[in-house]
């Protein structure tokens, strides 16, 4: 089976993903370079090729336009770049949370690399934590991540992970609703140069963003929805459909008849996904039968994570690792918000 994990680290209790070295808390950012594999250089190289003049004798010659980008460690290569191209060093990405881990407050969690060095990324907890009604526990996170195969700008963004089965979310706002205009996340292209303090101060890095953050998860929680309120949401996430919950009625209840009678429906769109993520939410979900989930919009977001994070099929664990920061289950996850806060707009 292909694993995409380079290494990792994390410190506490062993992260969702069950992956890593495990650290002793607060250790310093040197350490963490050297046990989640980010202790070496992202170095450059022009690109050659090789052609033959007109007495057959093969020839090097320069291709101005593009470098390749390899590993100073091993020198294996990571991609192809054009040279504008502006690489953000694995270093670069720890050293983001120096001062906060030193002087706010914050603690790395978890440090990786991914797909042999071509992604890495880092997760520190803000120190922010909210309950909901039933002790529903979510804390706060930032997470910088970053690709130099042009798969992924640097991205800084707000995630909260609920507690009682580790999903996690980006915290996505709506920009009017805050004074910095901080939408819980920024992306810095790699046509520009990465500049941390300019990251934090575009990011917003406060408790105003989490507390936005949790009251919407509250509402999301006061929120009581139907059977088939259930499944007109299920189908909008997955098939990716305008519905809303007083549309179509019929056919939506005929849906969810076809779903609870095959526990796994080939015959739907998604009906796999479809038929899992409701038998989450009817309560063999982790926390579904927590009052604050319980046949609530917040219920519905938390079968929608917890199916990305922990049951959408993968390759491995560190594929759908990718997949729920990064990927296709991240875009799901926030189909699934965008929905369910429809529920309460």
């Amino acid at each position: 089976m292909a694993h995409q994990l380079e290494q990792m680290a994390y410190v506490g209790a062993t992260p969702w993903h069950g992956l890593g070295n495990q650290l002793s808390p607060n250790q310093p950012i040197e350490v963490w370079a050297q046990q989640a594999g980010m202790d070496w250089r992202i170095e450059s190289s022009d690109v050659s090729y090789m052609a033959k003049n007109d007495k057959g004798q093969n020839i090097i010659l320069p291709f101005e336009e593009q470098r390749v980008l390899y590993r100073s460690d091993t020198h294996a290569p990571l991609s192809v770049v054009s040279q504008r191209f502006q690489e953000v060093q694995p270093h670069s990405i720890l050293e983001f949370y120096r001062d906060l881990t030193e002087q706010s407050g914050f603690e790395l969690e978890t440090a990786g690399v991914l797909k042999g060095g071509k992604k890495f990324w880092a997760l520190a907890r803000t120190g922010q934590t909210s309950a909901l009604k039933g002790k529903d526990v979510s804390n706060g996170y930032i997470l910088l991540a970053t690709a130099c195969d042009g798969t992924l700008a640097t991205t800084a963004q707000f995630t909260s992970i609920r507690v009682v089965c580790n999903n996690t979310l980006a915290i996505a706002l709506k920009a009017q609703h805050s004074t910095s205009n901080n939408t819980g996340v920024v992306k810095v292209p790699h046509s520009t140069r990465f500049d941390a303090d300019k990251v934090k101060q575009q990011l917003g890095i406060s408790v105003r963003g989490w507390d936005e953050h949790m009251y919407q998860m509250k509402q999301l929680s006061q929120r009581k929805v139907s059977q088939t309120q259930a499944a007109a949401y299920f189908e909008a996430v997955f098939n990716n459909t305008n519905l809303t919950v007083m549309e179509q009625e019929d056919s939506i209840i005929q849906f969810y008849q076809n779903v609870a009678a095959k526990s796994d429906n080939k015959s739907e769109p998604n009906g796999r996904a479809l038929s899992k993520v409701m038998q989450m939410f009817n309560g063999q979900g982790r926390g579904a039968e927590l009052s604050s989930a319980k046949d609530t919009a917040y219920g519905l977001l938390c079968a929608v994570t917890e199916y990305c994070d922990h049951e959408r099929r993968a390759m491995s664990t560190d594929h759908r690792l990718d997949s729920a920061w990064f990927g296709m289950g991240a875009a799901i996850k926030q189909r699934g918000l965008e929905q369910a806060l429809r529920l309460v707009g």
